[in-house]
């Protein structure tokens, strides 16, 4: 099992809408991400900037670079996409995060 952590750009004023977007995250996706292996998945927000931080456990993180080409996650991006940084491809623009610190 692995950690992974990323950070993401939310616009200002859209708090609330990506709160009760991913609150009725699609039942599709759900088994999607599950599939993958994913797991332990949390996303903060730091109100001041509107940033966004996610991390999940994952059994194998390659398994990752697979999501990309599955259509639910594609029209999941393109959902979230006029609320938050995204590519051109309307995937989030996302920065890794690393892990310089944990206490089991």
């Amino acid at each position: 099992m692995a950690k992974v952590a990323f950070q993401m750009q939310l616009f200002k004023g859209f708090e609330d809408e990506y709160k009760r977007r991913h609150d009725e995250l699609w039942p599709d996706l759900h088994v999607l991400l599950k599939e993958t292996g994913v797991s332990d998945y949390s996303i903060f927000l730091n109100s001041d900037t509107n940033a966004l931080f996610g991390v999940l456990t994952i059994e194998e993180p390659a398994k990752l670079d697979e999501l990309p080409a599955h259509p639910v996650m594609q029209k999941w991006w393109a959902y979230m996409s006029d609320i938050m940084e995204t590519n051109p491809d309307h995937s989030p623009v996302s920065i890794p995060l690393e892990n310089v610190f944990y206490l089991p």
